[in-house]
Protein backbone atom coordinates (compact mmCIF):
# COMPACT_ATOMS: atom_id res chain seq x y z
CA UNK A 1 0.00 0.00 0.00
CA UNK A 2 1.48 3.34 -0.89
CA UNK A 3 2.42 5.72 1.92
CA UNK A 4 0.57 9.43 1.95
CA UNK A 5 3.65 11.23 0.84
CA UNK A 6 3.95 8.50 -2.49
CA UNK A 7 0.70 8.96 -3.04
CA UNK A 8 0.71 12.63 -3.38
CA UNK A 9 4.27 12.81 -5.16
CA UNK A 10 2.68 10.32 -7.86
CA UNK A 11 -0.44 12.81 -7.98
CA UNK A 12 1.85 15.79 -8.69
CA UNK A 13 4.26 14.06 -11.17
CA UNK A 14 0.73 12.74 -12.99
CA UNK A 15 -0.55 16.24 -13.19
CA UNK A 16 2.83 17.75 -14.57
CA UNK A 17 2.97 15.02 -17.85
CA UNK A 18 -0.41 17.09 -18.51
CA UNK A 19 0.20 20.40 -17.32
CA UNK A 20 3.33 21.18 -19.05
CA UNK A 21 1.89 20.32 -22.81
CA UNK A 22 -0.94 22.38 -21.62
CA UNK A 23 1.17 25.24 -20.96
CA UNK A 24 3.24 25.08 -24.13
CA UNK A 25 -0.11 24.76 -26.55
CA UNK A 26 -1.46 28.00 -24.57
CA UNK A 27 1.20 29.68 -24.58
CA UNK A 28 1.35 29.39 -27.95
CA UNK A 29 -2.04 30.30 -29.04
CA UNK A 30 -2.67 33.67 -31.04
CA UNK A 31 -5.20 35.58 -29.23
CA UNK A 32 -7.01 38.88 -30.81
CA UNK A 33 -7.33 41.62 -27.98
CA UNK A 34 -8.19 45.22 -27.15
CA UNK A 35 -5.47 47.87 -27.47
CA UNK A 36 -5.85 48.88 -23.49
CA UNK A 37 -3.80 52.34 -22.60
CA UNK A 38 -4.87 54.36 -19.45
CA UNK A 39 -3.93 57.74 -19.14
CA UNK A 40 -3.24 58.59 -15.67
CA UNK A 41 -6.26 60.73 -15.55
CA UNK A 42 -8.54 57.26 -16.25
CA UNK A 43 -6.56 55.75 -13.39
CA UNK A 44 -7.39 58.77 -11.07
CA UNK A 45 -10.27 57.63 -8.02
CA UNK A 46 -13.47 58.97 -8.63
CA UNK A 47 -14.89 61.02 -6.00
CA UNK A 48 -18.08 59.17 -6.13
CA UNK A 49 -20.18 57.75 -2.73
CA UNK A 50 -20.95 54.28 -3.12
CA UNK A 51 -25.14 55.02 -3.39
CA UNK A 52 -24.22 57.37 -6.46
CA UNK A 53 -23.13 53.95 -8.05
CA UNK A 54 -26.18 52.41 -7.51
CA UNK A 55 -28.02 53.77 -10.96
CA UNK A 56 -25.25 52.24 -12.92
CA UNK A 57 -25.04 48.75 -11.90
CA UNK A 58 -27.99 45.79 -10.76
CA UNK A 59 -28.74 45.77 -6.98
CA UNK A 60 -26.73 42.37 -7.06
CA UNK A 61 -23.44 43.49 -8.78
CA UNK A 62 -23.98 46.69 -6.14
CA UNK A 63 -23.65 44.60 -3.15
CA UNK A 64 -20.82 42.96 -4.48
CA UNK A 65 -19.11 46.20 -5.47
CA UNK A 66 -20.25 47.99 -2.83
CA UNK A 67 -20.87 46.14 0.43
CA UNK A 68 -17.76 43.69 -0.42
CA UNK A 69 -20.45 40.77 -0.83
CA UNK A 70 -19.73 37.06 -2.29
CA UNK A 71 -21.73 35.59 -5.03
CA UNK A 72 -22.78 32.22 -5.21
CA UNK A 73 -19.69 29.55 -6.31
CA UNK A 74 -20.51 28.27 -10.31
CA UNK A 75 -23.36 31.03 -10.37
CA UNK A 76 -21.25 33.40 -12.88
CA UNK A 77 -22.12 33.03 -16.69
CA UNK A 78 -18.80 34.47 -17.23
CA UNK A 79 -17.15 31.11 -15.38
CA UNK A 80 -16.98 28.88 -18.29
CA UNK A 81 -16.46 31.33 -21.12
CA UNK A 82 -13.15 32.20 -22.50
CA UNK A 83 -13.68 34.21 -25.94
CA UNK A 84 -10.98 36.77 -26.71
CA UNK A 85 -11.97 40.05 -25.56
CA UNK A 86 -11.56 42.49 -22.40
CA UNK A 87 -13.20 42.15 -18.59
CA UNK A 88 -14.43 45.85 -17.27
CA UNK A 89 -15.46 46.91 -13.82
CA UNK A 90 -19.26 46.91 -13.77
CA UNK A 91 -19.73 50.02 -12.37
CA UNK A 92 -17.45 52.10 -14.06
CA UNK A 93 -15.70 50.27 -17.37
CA UNK A 94 -12.24 50.44 -16.40
CA UNK A 95 -10.35 47.12 -17.97
CA UNK A 96 -9.47 44.83 -14.85
CA UNK A 97 -8.89 42.06 -17.27
CA UNK A 98 -7.61 40.74 -20.55
CA UNK A 99 -9.11 37.16 -21.43
CA UNK A 100 -5.51 35.84 -22.28
CA UNK A 101 -5.13 36.17 -18.24
CA UNK A 102 -8.41 34.14 -18.02
CA UNK A 103 -7.99 30.32 -16.79
CA UNK A 104 -10.06 27.73 -15.49
CA UNK A 105 -8.99 27.23 -11.41
CA UNK A 106 -12.32 24.83 -10.91
CA UNK A 107 -13.35 27.41 -7.94
CA UNK A 108 -16.87 28.43 -9.53
CA UNK A 109 -15.53 31.72 -10.18
CA UNK A 110 -13.71 33.90 -13.08
CA UNK A 111 -10.39 33.65 -12.41
CA UNK A 112 -7.40 35.46 -14.14
CA UNK A 113 -3.58 35.12 -13.46
CA UNK A 114 -2.77 38.83 -13.74
CA UNK A 115 -4.67 42.38 -14.06
CA UNK A 116 -3.79 45.01 -15.82
CA UNK A 117 -0.95 46.93 -14.03
CA UNK A 118 -2.29 49.62 -12.19
CA UNK A 119 -6.34 49.06 -12.30
CA UNK A 120 -6.29 47.37 -9.17
CA UNK A 121 -5.88 48.16 -5.57
CA UNK A 122 -5.25 45.82 -2.72
CA UNK A 123 -6.24 45.77 1.38
CA UNK A 124 -5.93 42.84 3.71
CA UNK A 125 -9.06 41.50 4.47
CA UNK A 126 -9.73 39.27 8.15
CA UNK A 127 -13.73 38.33 7.05
CA UNK A 128 -12.69 34.77 7.46
CA UNK A 129 -10.34 35.19 10.36
CA UNK A 130 -6.97 34.49 8.50
CA UNK A 131 -5.74 37.32 6.47
CA UNK A 132 -6.30 37.62 2.76
CA UNK A 133 -5.84 39.98 0.23
CA UNK A 134 -8.40 41.82 -1.61
CA UNK A 135 -9.07 43.89 -4.33
CA UNK A 136 -10.71 46.31 -5.93
CA UNK A 137 -10.90 48.90 -9.00
CA UNK A 138 -8.94 51.65 -8.55
CA UNK A 139 -11.20 53.81 -10.04
CA UNK A 140 -14.49 53.33 -8.56
CA UNK A 141 -13.61 51.52 -5.59
CA UNK A 142 -15.77 48.71 -6.35
CA UNK A 143 -14.82 45.33 -4.57
CA UNK A 144 -14.01 42.83 -7.21
CA UNK A 145 -12.39 39.41 -5.66
CA UNK A 146 -9.96 38.27 -3.56
CA UNK A 147 -6.10 37.17 -4.87
CA UNK A 148 -4.59 33.87 -4.05
CA UNK A 149 -0.86 32.63 -4.28
CA UNK A 150 -2.16 29.10 -6.02
CA UNK A 151 -2.58 30.11 -9.92
CA UNK A 152 -0.62 29.38 -13.10
CA UNK A 153 2.48 30.61 -14.49
CA UNK A 154 3.67 33.09 -15.13
CA UNK A 155 2.30 35.09 -11.94
CA UNK A 156 1.54 32.18 -9.66
CA UNK A 157 -1.04 34.12 -8.66
CA UNK A 158 -5.20 33.43 -8.79
CA UNK A 159 -7.30 36.74 -9.01
CA UNK A 160 -10.72 34.90 -8.15
CA UNK A 161 -13.21 37.27 -9.25
CA UNK A 162 -17.03 37.83 -8.60
CA UNK A 163 -18.54 37.70 -12.55
CA UNK A 164 -21.47 40.35 -11.47
CA UNK A 165 -18.35 42.45 -10.40
CA UNK A 166 -17.41 42.54 -14.25
CA UNK A 167 -18.66 42.98 -17.92
CA UNK A 168 -17.31 41.08 -20.40
CA UNK A 169 -16.26 42.91 -24.12
CA UNK A 170 -15.67 40.72 -26.84
CA UNK A 171 -12.35 41.28 -28.70
CA UNK A 172 -14.80 42.37 -32.33
CA UNK A 173 -16.66 45.23 -30.06
CA UNK A 174 -15.34 48.78 -29.04
CA UNK A 175 -14.58 49.21 -25.14
CA UNK A 176 -17.19 51.02 -23.70
CA UNK A 177 -16.94 54.66 -22.18
CA UNK A 178 -15.31 55.12 -19.04
CA UNK A 179 -18.50 56.01 -16.56
CA UNK A 180 -18.29 58.85 -13.62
Amino acid sequence: MLGRRQFFTGVAATAGLFLVPLQKAWSNTVKTFHSVTQSSEALKRLERTHEQWREYVSRDAWEILFREKTERAFSSELDGRYPDGTYVCAACHLPLFSSASKYDSGTGWPSFFQPFEGHMDTKTDYKMVWPRTEYHCIRCGGHQGHVFNDGPRPTGQRWCNNGLALTFVPADQPLPALRG
